[in-house]
């Protein structure tokens, strides 16, 4: 199995231009962000292909009702396809719906699923469906075919604690996770200020256990490619000093350096580095 490590866009100034050599240069063979405004789709699609890029696309579903939210899944992964994104994150739902609503949205968009040629992910994000552990685990026992985006330090925050204590959902969700986003949280927040600080290496600890059931679990059903983002986020994901708003830690570096560090660990168990 071989790791492709994806950078986001998230917290980037610099142009396309600009970015993509520099994030080139840093080891990275994707980019994963949110679709780009119509005008400059084909610049995009035409920055991926000079550098070599595979794009990870981010979907952000949107509206006032469950219908609203499918159809925005529909246009924006038909969108993704045609901009060949080699996987699809979605952003699902909203965390206020019912269980009914919920279940009413997944089934639509599990069977949108169906038609596509790219895999997509749900991602574990507060404010979504899959916003905490219990929901999830319920809705993966009833949909076979659903399949997550893991992003554990949202589930730290929302529960305020470390997640050890709930193996058995983490396995399940392990099994079922198809890209995976490096970011620590902690109990007050979904990004420590920086995971360098040995203040909160057993949260950066935790983290990596989780992380290794996943690759655990993925080399064991045979996954030739695993995907791993670590998105650290700017302001306000990333903590500022008073009164200044001068950012704790350098955005780049931390990414880099988580990128680095996982990079290290997959190599270490599978051998594989793409």
């Amino acid at each position: 199995m071989e790791l492709l490590l994806a950078r986001h866009l998230w917290g980037i100034p610099e142009t396309w231009e600009e970015a993509f050599p520099r994030i080139r240069a840093a080891g990275y063979k994707a980019i994963e962000t949110p679709l780009p405004e119509p005008g400059d789709r084909e610049r995009f699609r035409d920055l991926l292909d000079e550098y070599g890029f595979e794009y990870i696309a981010m979907v952000l579903t949107n509206g006032n009702t469950v219908a609203d939210y499918v159809n925005s899944f529909r246009e924006q992964v038909e969108i993704s396809q045609s901009l060949q994104a080699i996987m699809i994150n979605s952003h699902s739902g909203r965390d206020s719906w019912t269980e009914s609503q919920s279940r009413d949205y997944f089934g639509q968009a599990l069977a949108i699923e169906t038609s596509l040629n790219t895999p997509v992910a749900h991602e574990t994000h507060r404010g979504r469906i899959l916003f905490n552990p219990w929901v999830t685990q319920r809705f993966l026992q009833e949909f076979d075919q659903l399949h997550l985006c893991c992003d554990l330090s949202h589930w730290v925050c929302v529960c305020e604690r470390l997640l050890d204590d709930e193996m058995d959902g983490l396995q399940l969700c392990a099994e079922r996770c198809v890209h995976l986003h490096t970011r620590v949280g902690y109990e007050q927040g979904p990004q420590v200020p920086d995971p360098r600080d040995p203040h909160y290496l057993p949260h950066l600890e935790a983290h990596e256990r989780w992380w290794q059931m996943i690759w655990d679990a993925q080399a064991a059903q045979g996954r030739r490619i695993s995907t791993m983002t670590p998105e650290f986020g700017p302001p306000g994901y990333l903590h500022t000093l008073p009164f200044t708003g001068v950012p704790v830690s350098n955005l780049w570096d931390v990414c880099n350096w988580m990128a680095e560090r996982q990079s290290n660990s997959f190599r270490g168990r599978y051998n594989g580095i793409n």
